[in-house]
């Protein structure tokens, strides 16, 4: 196999080759990351045999352990969404609130609403919630765009059972997921306050509502007839995410819950494809009867979504194990030794993929299959520093959202803000929120690590 600094090579040129086939050519990003493991597996030199079944090895070990975790995630959030649940969630924030801070509802609302759901899926069912709110509080649509944007972000690359996260969390051998949920939500919160202050700078900002009849928030809730209650709207998410977080409970040394019968009914009923499975379950108190449009259309829907990220997903696995299989990790991870980055490095890989070709959850799956071979070598190889690795990545796939980012657009548009007010308000929103997260978590690590 190759040698030396060509390894160095081979990396950067497959690196940049994914960056210029998904953001210049928009080739799909699953075929450029199968194309590029099988570029490392020939320029390393790597006996062809070996090429294909590494590639397949890696493909089914990552849906083997997170595969169908994301087909249970996306069909609550596609339940959520056209249940109006989403909707609810966000009356009942207001109401604790209070609608004389919206901007502040707005950010809590984000936050909440993204765990499960899409970030561009997230803001477009919530928009007409955001114009109704600037016209009765007199607050610029801006700020509570922002808000909500910077809110919704926040746990969208940093808490699973979003597809990123998740998918970083399996390339990078995390066994626990429950952890990564609970650090996830964490070290999200910091990024979603500093979100919510920097939207509150544009309080002012005039911003056009034209056409804002036609997306009138009681419109809205009309399309969706009978809204389900707080308690049957917040169940899908929270109740799965309890049983995770207990079953990580059950299995501490200490054994708080004993050896026995209970601690065995929380290991099953918190592993990740149980507890997300019984949230899908849930999901269907949200609506009055099951029917043809909601097994057909609504969960239909949800498997063409998961379909999507799934072989996206594995494509990076693919990738990952290919550069397991090589020697590029090992001259790599002994060249950078020497240089102390640590935390940072993941950071930086996944800052300058998100930026140069927009899709954080594309940056994250990349990001954590190179990075994954590397952690011996960075000394980052305890449970819960994978999970701070995971975090990292996630903090440089925020940096930054332009034109190249879907939500940018999404943002943009559905808020009525020129293209450069969107800079200056969600570009610079987002390289704020990723600046923050990457500090956390290099203090989290100085402590943990």
């Amino acid at each position: 196999m190759a040698q030396g600094p060509l390894l160095i090579v081979i990396l950067l040129v497959a690196i940049a080759f994914i960056i210029w086939s998904t953001a210049k050519v928009r080739l799909n990003p699953f075929l450029a990351l199968i194309i590029t493991a099988y570029g490392i597996g020939l320029s390393a030199g790597m006996p062809l045999p070996d090429i294909a079944k590494t590639i397949n090895e890696g493909f089914g070990g990552l849906m083997t352990s997170i595969g169908l975790v994301i087909v249970a995630g996306t069909i609550i959030g596609v339940f959520l969404e056209k249940s109006g649940a989403a909707i609810t969630m966000a009356e009942t924030i207001l109401n604790l609130v209070g609608r004389k801070r919206p901007a502040a509802a707005m950010s809590i609302i984000g936050y909440i609403v993204s765990i499960p759901v899409f970030c561009d899926s997230g803001f477009v069912i919530l928009s007409s919630l955001n114009r109704a709110l600037a016209r009765s509080s007199g607050v610029s649509i801006a700020a509570l765009a922002i808000a909500l944007s910077t809110g919704l972000y926040a746990t969208h690359v940093l808490v699973p059972p979003t597809p990123g996260p998740l998918a970083a969390a399996g390339n990078l051998g995390v066994s626990n997921l429950g952890l990564v949920i609970m650090v996830g939500m964490l070290v999200a919160v910091p990024p979603a306050v500093a979100g919510y202050l920097w939207a509150r700078r544009f309080s002012n900002l005039p911003v056009s509502l034209a056409g804002d009849e036609e997306l009138s928030y009681e419109a809205v809730k009309q399309q969706y007839g009978k809204l389900p209650g707080a308690f049957k709207s917040f169940a899908p998410i929270v109740v799965p995410i309890i049983l995770i977080a207990l079953n990580s409970v059950a299995n501490f040394p200490s054994k708080p819950f004993g050896a026995g019968s209970l601690k065995a009914a929380l290991n099953f009923l918190g592993t990740p494809v149980t507890a997300l499975f019984i949230g899908v379950a849930l999901c269907f108190l949200l609506v009055p009867r099951i029917n043809q449009e909601i097994i057909n259309e609504w969960i239909g829907k949800a498997l063409k979504d998961a379909a999507v990220i799934l072989i996206i997903t594995g494509a990076g696995g693919s990738l990952g194990k290919m550069l397991a299989a090589t020697p590029i990790t090992k001259y790599l991870g002994e060249s950078l030794a020497q240089y102390h980055l640590g935390i940072f490095l993941p950071f930086v890989i996944a800052a300058a993929l998100k930026t140069a070709q927009g899709s954080s959850t594309v940056a994250l799956v990349t990001t954590s299959a190179i990075i994954a071979p590397l952690l011996p070598a960075m000394g980052l190889t305890s449970e819960i520093a994978r999970v701070l690795v995971v975090m990292a990545i996630g903090a440089g796939a925020m940096v930054v959202s332009h034109a190249n980012d879907s939500y940018f657009w999404v943002v943009s548009q559905f808020s009525g803000l020129d293209v450069p007010t969107a800079y200056r308000t969600q570009t610079i929103g987002t390289l704020i929120q990723g600046l923050v997260v990457i500090v956390t978590v290099a203090v989290l690590a100085a402590f943990l690590v």
